[in-house]
This record gives structure tokens, sequence and C-alpha cells, in this order.
């Protein structure tokens, strides 16, 4: 009983409004990586970078939002500022801003450029601050985080709304050869408090990392998580049945199998904290002249394998030193764009009749969609009603063949906020039987979709 206690409270761990809408409303957004780095052709700048070096002479953050629509992503997040410690915005804590570059004669303001066009092209706006700073004087001292936060409230108090603030990590050494503790205690409560709608990605924020940049999530991927991996989202479960004092000590986000029942047993409680999936448009995070975008295969099978599996996917384009993204990231963000809605704009299965079959004192039932005629079908969407929680841990579908014999098309694992099926080979049928073989409650499903 005590298991099943468990499973129960595991099933109805819910996401705040802001994880929901994040999932929901904009669960594909872009990086924008621009510092002095552009102009070094690094990726990680060392601080002592002459702000003089950052003047991008064609700075048109309404080419970027322009482009970043046309891919059909939501949002920017924009670097405001990287380890190298250089402010894109006029900073009263610090001069490694843009009170020192060229551009604008040093009245320059990149953050509220960029701010700006997002608001024009209805585009949600972030940013990234970068805790580790191999700039500033203060950092590896306790002044540091004092200095973050005034950083830190100046961006979430002078750009508007904000959606999304980015955390890493990256813990180096500073100018004087320490190291920071970082008070993300303080830092979490600054946002909340500021922007009490902006979600906040880091190990531990409300949405964590999937593990990897290369746009791989886990094959059974949930938001349902031990509390040990984000320790900072609302515990809303008891002590899983075999939980001891260090019993997951050893999980990280990039373990494959965090979610499941095999681990979840031992956590101390469980939280609701979904992944997001970072990766760049080109090999670097920062604009290097000689790379190539992905291929527009690569980048649409990240994206049916993230938005469509149940993360978030936050998307690199780096501007060159001119302040432009490269004319061969738009070509192929329209590429992606057009290759989205071709493929995925329109639902065949809007005049289906869905049969729901629920089998007598279980969590398991079927799902039969008919169609009013036989169709050619390459995509199957599925979507939980998130907001009371995830609960599907394994499905199986079925497509009736000529003969009324129903055959097996392929097995996944979790469904969560969306789930985008490609199946092998496209499958002409007039009725999918979509079995759910594993749930932890009562299964409810907000949507079905075929294209």
């Amino acid at each position: 009983m005590e298991f099943l206690s468990f499973m129960k409270q595991a099933a109805n761990v819910k996401p705040s409004k802001k994880q929901l809408n994040i999932l929901r409303e904009t669960p594909f957004y872009a990086f924008v990586h621009f510092s002095p780095n552009t102009f070094t052709d690094l990726e990680w700048g060392l601080g002592n970078e002459d702000p003089a070096i950052f003047n991008p002479t064609k700075l048109d953050c309404e080419q970027w939002a322009k482009a970043i629509k046309d891919a059909g992503m939501k949002g920017m997040v924009l670097t405001a500022k990287h380890h190298d410690g250089f402010c894109l915005w006029q900073s009263k804590y610090t001069e490694h801003c843009m009170k020192n570059s060229p551009y604008k004669n040093g009245k320059g303001d990149i953050v509220a450029e960029a701010a700006e066009a997002c608001k024009k092209y209805g585009l949600k706006f972030g940013f990234y601050l970068s805790p580790w700073d191999r700039n500033s004087k203060y950092y590896g001292t306790d002044e540091y985080n004092t200095y973050y936060k005034n950083q830190l409230t100046e961006l979430l108090t002078n750009y508007g709304e904000i959606f999304h603030v980015w955390f890493d990590g990256a813990c180096g050494e500073g100018p004087n050869g320490k190291k920071q503790i970082y008070d993300f205690d303080g830092f979490f409560e600054l946002i909340h408090t500021l922007q009490p709608n902006a979600t906040i990605f880091q190990d531990g924020g409300e949405t964590r990392w999937v593990g990897n940049e290369a746009g791989i999530p886990a094959y059974a991927q949930w938001a349902v998580v031990p509390c040990e991996i984000s320790p900072f989202c609302e515990v809303q479960t008891d002590p899983g049945p075999l939980a001891t004092g260090d019993s997951l000590d050893y999980m990280f986000n990039w373990d494959t199998n965090v979610g499941e029942m095999s681990n979840i047993v031992y956590s101390k409680g469980l939280v609701f904290s979904p992944a997001e999936t970072d990766m760049s448009i080109r090999p670097g995070w920062f604009y290097h002249k000689n790379e190539e975008p992905h291929s527009l295969e690569r980048l649409f099978n990240t994206y049916l394998n993230t938005v469509g599996g149940n993360t978030t996917f936050n998307l690199n384009v780096p501007p060159t030193p001119e302040g432009l993204f490269d004319e061969r990231d738009v070509k192929r963000l329209h590429e992606l764009g057009e290759k989205i809605r071709a493929e995925l704009g329109n639902n065949i299965a809007e005049d289906a009749v869905i049969e729901e079959i629920r089998k007598e004192n279980t969590n398991l039932c079927d799902f039969v969609i008919k169609l009013p005629e036989k169709r050619k079908i390459k995509y199957l969407e599925l979507a939980e009603k998130i907001a009371e929680g995830q609960r599907v841990e394994s499905f199986i579908i079925y497509s009736k063949n000529s003969y009324g014999i129903n055959e097996r098309v392929c097995q996944h694992n979790t469904i969560g906020s969306r789930k985008i099926v490609r199946f092998d080979e496209p499958v002409e049928t007039d009725e999918i039987t979509v079995k759910i073989v594993s749930a932890r409650d009562t299964v409810l499903i907000e949507w079905i979709k075929m294209y």
C-alpha cells in the first residue's frame, strides 16, 4: 500500500503556472550569444578584452527577431553578460560594458534594442547573466554576490516583462585567482520578487538542464523528478518508500532515467522540474565565420525530440561581428519554420471520433481514433493534461490494416506536455489505437492529433 500511495502522489505532482506557460505557450525559443568573444573568435573570453573591440557596425536586432519568429520560435534569451564580464547594457556597476564601446559612441544598450525588437515582433524576452565573471575585481568575495544582484536588478527592472532567466553553473577563477560561492537562493528570491512570471533555468530552477548540448533528451523524459536534482523546486510528495539519507546523491540531470519509478522510490520527495534542451545552430555558441549551420534534418529531428519530447528547446543563433545573423543561418531558420509548418501544421484528425476505453480497476486504457476515411499518417501527437501531473509511463500504437486487424506500429515511453511520434513509415488507415500499458494514476489526455 505504501508503494501504491507514493505512485499516486507521484502522478499528482503539478507544474506551477509559469512552468505550464513555458511548456505549453513558449516551448521553442532562441538563445543569442553575443559578446567580445564574437570579435576575438573565442568561446570563453578571458575578461581582459578591451571594450573598444565590441563595435557591431550594422547591428539589427529586428533582423534577429524576424528570423527567430520565422522559425516558429516564441522568445529570445540574450547573453546580457558572458563569462568575460562584458555587459551589453549601460550598467552602473562596472566600466566593462557598453559605456566604453564605440557602438553609438558609448551610449548603446543592446539589451534594450533586443527587448524592443522582441516586443515589435511578438516575441517574449529573457536574458542570460553569467554568474562567473572573469573581469570583476569582486569575484571570489562576498561583495561579488551583491554586485551580481545589483546587475540582476538592472536587467529585471529596466526591460519590461521577462519570461526566462538563464543561469549556468560555470565557476572558474576571477582576476584575483579565487572562485565564487554563488548566492543562488538570493538570486532566485530577487527574480521571484521582481519578475514573478519568469521561469529560471538552472540545475535546481523551474527548468533544468537536459544534460547535453547535442539536442538529445532522455528516452523517457519526465518532468516529475527527485528533489535531489532540482533542490530549489517545491517538494510535493512524501519521501519514497525506499528513501534513505543519501540514496540519490550520485544522480545528475544527464542520467537518462531520473524520473523512472525504479529511481524515484529512493527520493526524499518529488518536484515538478521540466527539462530544457539547449543547442546551437552551429558547432560553436559564438559566431565563427568558417562554421556552417547544422542540416535542416538535424534541426527538425531535434525539434521533434525536444518540443515533441516533453522538454523545451532553446536554439542558439550567434550574430556576426557586424551584429547580424549570418544569411546562412537566416536561411536555415526559415527552412526549419517552413518544415515545422508543413509537417505539423495540418491536423488530419480534427474530424476524427475518439473513443476512450477504460480498463476496470486499473489505470490502463485505450484511445481509439476513428477517421471518416483512410488517411496517410506520418506523425501522431499526444498531450497529457499536464496541469494535473504527468502519469503515462508507456504506450503502444496500433494501426488497423485493410483486413480489420490491429497491427503494432511502435511503443514509446512517457507523454507529458507533448509527445510527437514519427512513424518509421507512413501508415495508411482509418483507425489508430493508442494503448496505455503503464500509468501512475488515471490517464488524462488533453489532445490527440495526427499529421
